[in-house]
């Protein structure tokens, strides 16, 4: 009873529960009375302090905004991608610019800068300059396994960079060339047959995807890097090159359409909305725990998906224009529609989301977990 009666006696407005089974419970009814007032008093002067803080912020927000607006009216606005032209970061990039470029009132245009699968743009925008005329589409998985598994030639930190939202968290899907004599990911399993699989850099969705996979899996893979994005990682297995990739659904759809590539597993626990058909890989193979537990991971972080973000140290009240400009852009109407129509979805998550869920992700993970991922990571360098 102490926590709740301090002093041998109950104090005033405590909780009504607490109060009645109190047998020593002194408070009279003056003292309860004014116990309420004194509470009703303080919420009510505590509303009239904050409606006079928003009478008094509003002009000065408005200023800001409208300063903002000034300054990007007219400008031009670069949108970096890390990959090549035609990919699925590409062509979300190039769907989303006309769209931004109306909230901000400025001129967006797509830069492609590919190289060592994303990671050589991101280090560029560390040191971009702060003035919000850069902003990065970038792929949220690989940017944190680039980040927590201290690979060679990062130089870029997540949690510096100014993040602006998220475009998408689409599933990622097993693809194999379309004459591959297994339909399902049991019968590539069961083919037993040294797999090569296509990618970009050592870290880039499709290397650190296909190395979960085939670490999982018990798969003999030989992943394959050097090619600029997914379009030509595809190609590649279209052509018959490779055997298979690790790939965004909504980039996979472009290639499925052409009758040369097939997908075999959606690589979570939710089914593709594009290949609904198509099992998870949790439904379609026996795993291990062990199995599912690294699975799962990779999961996790592939459902960051698309974020934007904007070179740090940029001014917070241009951070927050941006913010607004993107959230203005990815909910309109307009956009969505696009995106259903062409089956690059829009699943927007503001930036305060955004950043949280990549710095939990960078934080979760514990010394023994990092070094399971460092030791399968590494595997992919080696190849």
């Amino acid at each position: 009873m102490d926590r709740w009666f301090p002093r041998g006696r109950p104090l005033c407005g405590e909780p009504f529960a607490a109060i009645m089974t109190a047998k020593t419970n002194t408070c009279s009814s003056g003292e309860a009375a004014m116990d309420i007032r004194s509470r009703s008093w303080s919420q009510i002067l505590g509303a009239i302090f904050a409606a006079l803080a928003l009478v008094v912020l509003q002009p000065l927000i408005a200023r800001a905004q409208s300063a903002e607006a000034n300054y990007y009216r007219g400008k031009t606005v670069r949108l970096v991608v890390g990959y090549g032209a035609g990919g699925g970061f590409d062509l979300y990039a190039r769907m989303i610019a006309p769209y931004l470029g109306k909230a901000l009132g400025a001129s967006v245009i797509v830069e492609n800068q590919p190289g060592a699968g994303g990671i050589a743009a991101l280090n560029r925008m560390m040191t971009m300059p702060p003035d919000g005329l850069q902003i990065m589409l970038v792929n949220g998985s690989a940017a944190i396994f680039s980040q927590f598994t201290d690979q060679q030639g990062v130089r870029f930190d997540l949690a510096k960079l100014e993040h602006l939202g998220t475009v998408s968290g689409a599933p990622w899907v097993w693809l194999v060339t379309s004459t591959a004599p297994y339909n399902t990911a049991q019968q590539a399993i069961d083919a037993k047959k040294r797999f090569q699989w296509s990618a970009g850099g050592p870290i880039d969705g499709l290397s650190d995807g296909a190395a979960f996979t085939c670490e999982a899996l018990k798969l003999d893979c030989n992943i394959v890097l050097g090619y600029p994005g997914s379009n030509e990682s595809a190609l590649s297995v279209a052509k018959g090159e490779m055997d298979m990739m690790y790939i965004v659904d909504t980039s996979a759809v472009n290639y499925v359409s052409g009758g040369q590539v097939k997908v075999i597993a959606a690589m979570g626990r939710t089914r593709s909305r594009i290949f609904p058909d198509t099992p998870t890989i949790f439904e379609a193979v026996k795993l291990s725990p062990e199995a599912a537990a690294l699975l799962d991971f990779h999961a996790t972080a592939d459902r960051l998906g698309r974020i934007l973000v904007a070179a740090p140290g940029t001014p917070p009240d241009r951070v927050a224009f941006l913010a607004d400009a993107v959230k203005a852009t990815l909910t309109d109407p307009a956009l969505v529609a696009e995106g259903e129509k062409s089956q690059r979805f829009i699943g927007f998550v503001d930036a305060a989301a955004t950043r949280m869920g990549a710095l939990a992700i960078l934080s979760d993970p514990t010394p023994d977990q990092k070094k399971r991922m460092n030791e399968i990571l590494a595997k992919v360098e080696k190849k």
